[in-house]
């Protein structure tokens, strides 16, 4: 991440960076309502230039540490250009449609928030990846969500909950195999660390949606809409249990230990070949794989009146009411039009500036002296724990990335976790139960950015509903306080779990 800096900056300097650079950025999206992307960039400027003029440090070094905080996370934005594909191409042959028609059938408002939550949780712990989850089942239960009447910001704040559940605690997780690696223990030490504060963690979510669910599955199930939903699907896609394949193809190559990348274009082409032999032509498949897929029959229906609805319902055969139909028409045609690789280009940019912003920080070594001067003043174990996810926030905050509020603060409180004589498996735990889950919380980070984009609600209108990623966080501290749950590392290289030092 760049060369250590020549000239330490002071804290109050970099308090006043973080500050200026918090300001920017918040009065940008919260009050002028613009997208984070130039407020971060002149927050970037910001940072290069003190770093020129008061650290005096040479562009070269400033510029390779932000350089090398956007190669961290390249893998990243290829997976995000291949799920763009993936979402086009499943719309298209029918996948996602498939999904949500036979999803109506099965859920209930009463139920539907803990199904969310169970199936997300089940995919993303098959497949080790949030973003896989949030772009396939996750856009099936916005679709049935919009059916059963269930507001959009608590749908997918429940979608985010399950999907990084198995994003930290699935083996297949490149974040949940990067902790470790990061603090020293191994995957399945710090997996069995994680159950300690992501089981009580995951079970108040679950009553949570169960008590939410009860709220809904007392009013009036609207019987017509969903009918309606469902013929117009039917119209205009190929929907039958085939749709299933791709989903499946993609959840065992996950399971065989496929790298994603590979893995997820292998949903591309099975996708691919179905839309090929409902007989969509080779440049319609590769304009939905490009640029999405665009409603046709729904959106025709959404636009149409009079004469013109009439005759699209009678030559289509749908016994449907004009207005129901033209309700329908459009809530599908805003559903159902997106994915493509195109359409990842939006939070491909936001990543890259969010990214040079953070390497620049980091390369200055603001972050660094922030973190130094806090963790010298800890002294028990629960304010170890609370300062590294205290940290990991403003990582994610401050760094815009995943990958690095996992490295950059596990770095930095490794030795001092191992003078306390904690386990490394405490360290990675912390890691993940922030560094992991409140990426998603961040609408300029790279995980809030993604799941934004395809779950269609803004970061801020779902974040406080993504009841996992914020109470997993509370809850671990909580538990370091009380000492619960506690591994230390014996003389003998053993780790034993106590509430006080042997």
């Amino acid at each position: 991440m760049g060369k250590k800096v020549q000239v330490k900056p002071s804290l109050g300097l970099s308090i006043a960076v973080f500050v200026a650079a918090a300001v920017m950025i918040s009065f940008g999206v919260l009050k002028l309502g613009v997208d984070a992307h130039i407020p971060i960039v002149f927050s970037a400027v910001l940072v290069c230039i003190v770093g020129l003029v008061v650290l005096k440090m040479p562009w070269s070094q400033i510029e390779e540490g932000a350089l090398n905080a956007i190669a961290v996370a390249l893998q990243a934005v290829v997976i995000l250009m291949i799920i763009g594909m993936v979402i086009g191409i499943w719309m298209q042959s029918g996948v996602v449609p498939s999904l949500i028609y036979y999803g109506l059938d099965l859920l209930a408002p009463s139920i539907f928030l803990l199904a969310t939550l169970l199936i997300t949780s089940v995919v993303s712990l098959s497949t080790g990846s949030s973003w896989t989850t949030a772009g396939t089942v996750g856009i099936a239960m916005m679709g049935i969500a919009q059916g059963l009447g269930i507001p959009a910001p608590l749908t997918a704040g429940v979608v985010v909950s399950g999907a990084y559940f198995g994003d930290k605690m699935s083996p297949l997780s490149d974040t949940t195999n990067l902790a470790p690696a990061v603090a020293g223990s191994n995957l399945f030490d710090h997996i069995r660390a994680m159950i300690w504060s992501t089981g009580p963690s995951y079970l108040i979510v679950a009553a949570i949606c169960v008590v939410i669910g009860l709220k809904y599955g007392g009013g009036t199930l609207d019987a017509e809409k969903i009918t309606a939903m469902q013929q117009m699907m039917k119209a205009e896609f190929s929907i039958g249990l085939l749709g299933f394949l791709p989903p499946v193809v993609v959840i065992l190559l996950a399971l065989k230990k496929t790298p994603a990348i590979p893995g997820l274009f292998a949903g591309v082409l099975v996708a691919a070949l179905m839309s090929a032999f409902q007989g969509n032509g080779i440049g319609d498949i590769i304009n939905a794989i490009h640029y999405g897929y665009e409603a046709g029959f729904s959106a025709e229906i959404g636009g149409a009146e009079g004469d013109a609805l009439l005759s699209l319902l009678s030559q289509s055969n749908l016994n449907i009411l004009p207005e129901m139909a033209t309700e329908v028409g459009a809530l599908l045609t805003d559903l159902l039009s997106r994915g493509g690789m195109d359409s990842m280009m939006w939070s491909i940019s936001l990543v890259f500036c969010a990214l040079f912003f953070g390497g620049a920080m980091e390369a200055c070594g603001f972050l660094e002296t922030i973190v130094g001067t806090v963790t010298s003043k800890v002294k028990t174990v629960g304010g170890m724990m609370g300062a590294v996810i205290a940290s990991c926030f403003l990582a994610n905050l401050f760094l815009g990335d995943q990958y690095l509020s996992l490295v950059i603060p596990g770095r930095m409180f490794k030795t001092t976790f191992e003078q306390k004589g904690l386990a490394p498996r405490m360290l990675s735990r912390a890691l993940e139960d922030s560094g992991t889950l409140t990426s998603a919380l961040v609408p300029w980070n790279t995980c809030g950015a993604f799941m934004s984009s395809v779950l269609g609600v803004g970061t801020l209108a779902y974040a406080p509903y993504a009841f996992l990623n914020y109470i997993n966080p509370i809850v671990s501290m909580i538990m370091s306080y009380m000492k619960i749950g506690i591994y230390w590392r014996k003389a003998d290289g053993t780790d034993v779990v106590a509430r006080e030092k042997p």
